[in-house]
């Protein structure tokens, strides 16, 4: 809860950054704003070469070398980042030539240094997790994102002009950065040094990990990069917008999945499979019932969503944001966690193969005939394929029936409450008159309060559950919460 506390008061900030620049710039420089985030969001997530996300594996491992751990990781995207800074540089003309766009030429440079100072610094927070600091790690976050929101809407409003944008950009990533050091400096103290002797355990853990991420990233990206390839910034604009990632997503998932890690890591040392899979079994409960009335509702409101957060000349994003948040419902299966806590990153890499050649073979095709709508249904049946391999493998794992491996039950009345909480907010989007704002919170009110009471009604939240909301709506704030809600 405090992982996403701060992911959530983060994701606010840095929510407002979409919203004004999609104001400010013209859909051409938009559009080349997205392609450049689209080239670091890949090189990023290649370049961290599994060494930061190795820190989940040994940390709580080997807590008495664990600054050692994170000072090798620290070393190594250095040198990653460093690669990465001059390939982008050199190759500034033949990025911008391929992806039809001769103004990003102009900014690699900038998106290098950026890309350098952010794979550094992303050790801070991990490194945190690992070793269940999560308040300081929420405050992290927090501070973080509302440091890069001013620094990226701040240039953009006084000049709007994207060059004063990435250059800020590289201030706030230098900043953060200098900020990283010191406290991870401060949390491990003299331990946080390099140590060669433990660098052959990090790589070989590290290394098929990476090999599993850059395929991932391939086929995560690799629809946004057909759009690119296929038509101008303006029209990339319009697409990216409607892949429009919600906030609430991140800062609910990611730090589940990383408390997900941990704690089934620490149960299966401790020789504990069943306390490890009960985690499992919970975790994916508690998203299932904050993402599937999610996606119900973004579905209904998208057009109305759209045009809010992004005025009415994105509303040919709307129908294909619809579709999009289907993404969200699968996020609640979080196996890829799963995956690496039982060390199967091998296996990840060969589901992520399959995954990728689904989408190269398919986004050309399906945008021939679809359209825009083409590359985002191939995504998204890649995206299943993949999570159905991953559950198969982890029924073998676990050596459990398919009846233990989810919380069927529990998924299956989501979906009921979810599609039935549908009605009302679509009639209250006919009773309802005025600006977009005040139709948008009818729809999200009307929504709301009947997915609350029919889950409630139907046993869908637990007693646990029913306790937190009661003490936080103070609806008896004499009753004590159940055993284990403040944790």
């Amino acid at each position: 809860m405090l992982l996403m506390a701060g992911r959530g008061l983060a994701s606010i900030a840095t929510l407002l950054i979409p919203i004004t620049l999609a104001r400010v710039f013209d859909q051409a420089d938009y559009g080349t704003y997205k392609q450049l985030f689209l080239i670091f969001t890949t090189l990023y997530s290649i370049a961290l070469v599994g060494l930061s996300d190795s820190l989940y594996y040994f940390v709580p491992r080997e807590p008495e070398k664990a600054g050692r751990y994170v000072a090798n990781a620290v070393a190594g995207l250095t040198l990653s980042g460093v690669a990465c800074l001059v390939a982008l540089y050199a190759g500034r003309v033949a990025i911008a030539e391929g992806m039809r766009n001769g103004a990003l030429a102009e900014h690699m440079g900038e998106i290098g240094l950026f890309l350098l100072f952010t794979l550094i610094a992303t050790v801070l927070e991990i490194a945190l997790i690992a070793r269940k600091r999560y308040s300081v790690a929420s405050s992290t976050y927090v501070a973080s994102d509302l440091v890069r929101a001013v620094c990226f809407v701040a240039p953009a409003l006084l000049w709007r002009d994207l060059g004063f944008l990435m250059a800020w950009a590289v201030a706030f990533s230098a900043l953060r950065l200098v900020a990283a050091l010191v406290l991870l400096k401060r949390e491990f103290g003299s331990d946080f040094r390099l140590d060669r002797s433990v660098v052959p355990a990090q790589l070989a853990y590290a290394t098929p990990f990476a090999l599993y991420v850059l395929v991932e990233i391939l086929q995560a990206t690799y629809h946004q990069y057909a759009v690119s390839w296929t038509f101008d910034a303006a029209t990339f604009a319009i697409y990216s917008v409607g892949c429009f990632q919600v906030p609430l997503v991140d800062f609910l998932a990611t730090p589940a999945s990383s408390v997900m890690m941990v704690r089934m890591a620490e149960e299966l040392r401790e020789q504990r499979p069943a306390e490890a899979l009960a985690i499992w079994i919970d975790i994916t409960r508690k998203l299932a019932l904050i993402f599937f009335p999610l996606v119900a509702f973004l579905m209904i409101a998208s057009r109305d969503i759209i045009t809010f957060l992004f005025t009415n000349a994105y509303a040919a994003s709307a129908p294909i944001f619809a579709v999009w948040v289907s993404t969200i419902a699968l996020s609640v299966i979080q196996t890829d966690g799963v995956m690496r806590v039982y060390a199967q990153v091998p296996f990840l890499f060969k589901a992520n193969l399959v995954r990728l050649a689904l989408v190269v073979l398919l986004v050309t095709p399906s945008m021939a005939v679809l359209g825009l709508y083409g590359p985002v249904l191939v995504t998204l049946l890649a995206m299943a394929v993949a999570k159905s391999l991953h559950l198969v493998r982890m029924r073998r794992l676990m050596a459990i029936r398919a009846a233990q491996l989810l919380p069927w039950r529990s998924l299956a009345g989501t979906v009921a409450v979810s599609a039935a909480s549908v009605i009302p907010a679509m009639a209250a989007r006919t009773l309802v008159s005025g600006p977009a704002v005040v139709t948008l919170a009818a729809e999200a009110t009307a929504f709301a309060l009947t997915y609350l009471a029919l889950a409630l009604f139907f046993g869908l939240i637990d007693a646990n559950e029913r306790a937190s909301l009661t003490h936080a709506f103070r609806l008896s704030p004499s009753r004590p919460l159940a055993a284990g809600v403040t944790e």
